[in-house]
């Protein structure tokens, strides 16, 4: 496969990120723009180009997405389907996805690549520690995919775990909302918007826009996560140059 922009291309200049490497963790839903199945390419073209303009900043930029545009797992196993199984099926999900954000940065001019917790290597590169920081290293956008490669681990765990793997600066967590609510502000017009969390703070209120798997290997790692809408188009370069409405969750 060859690069549509050359690997040593070297960042535009502007203004100075609030990170330096990160692992942006996109829900599968956010994928279907205002369907309800599949994708929507007008959506994933938008957040491709997100992801490009994040890249232009001079940031290393590794992508989980989740697969629930697809299939979730838990609910695959409250149908009937065994677990394990069900939650294998969502990773393949999740490579699905990844392949299509590969081809939509591609068709950007950004050079990315998809590399597979679960091996597929007729479809995209095994996962690895040095081949994924070869990519970042490259100014490549690195999308990865198939979960942790084992189940019960849901794809926020696996974005917490690869940013610890991969030495990242912090997790940005792309959600419907911007930021966290003491509830869910859909469903209750008096929750209010946290501007600053611990993760322990985060845990101890049971505060679900993460799983406490995820916010507790975070914890552990002292890295910070950044929650906020990706629903305004530059969502993520504006919380990465600190603009915007966001949650900061801090060690």
């Amino acid at each position: 496969m060859s690069d549509p922009v050359p690997a040593d291309a070297q960042p535009i200049a502007g203004p100075k990120p609030l990170f330096g490497r990160v692992v942006v963790k996109l829900s599968g839903e956010a994928l279907m723009g205002k369907g309800s199945f599949g994708l929507d390419m007008p959506t994933l073209l938008r957040i491709a180009a997100d992801l490009k303009a994040a890249a232009d900043l001079g940031v290393q930029v590794a992508v989980v997405v989740g697969g629930g545009n697809f299939f979730r797992g838990l609910e695959g196993a409250d149908k009937g389907i065994e677990r394990a199984r069900a939650d294998s099926i969502g990773m393949l999900a999740t490579v699905m996805n990844a392949l299509a954000m590969e081809g939509a940065l591609e068709h950007l001019g950004q050079s990315a690549r998809v590399l597979s917790a679960v091996a597929m290597p007729s479809l995209c590169q095994p996962y690895s520690r040095q081949a994924a920081l070869a990519h970042l290293v490259k100014h490549r956008v690195i999308m990865l995919a198939g979960g942790t490669g084992n189940p019960f681990f849901t794809t926020d765990t696996g974005a917490a775990l690869r940013a610890a793997e991969l030495s990242c600066d912090a997790v940005f967590k792309a959600t419907q909302v911007d930021g966290i609510y003491t509830a869910d502000p859909k469903k209750d017009p008096k929750a209010t918007r946290f501007e600053r969390l611990s993760h322990d703070e985060a845990i101890d209120r049971n505060l679900a826009v993460m799983d406490t798997a995820a916010f507790a290997l975070a914890r552990d790692n002292r890295i910070p996560i950044v929650v906020f809408s990706i629903h305004e188009p530059g969502a993520i370069r504006a919380a990465l140059l600190g603009q915007g409405r966001a949650t900061y969750v801090m060690p």
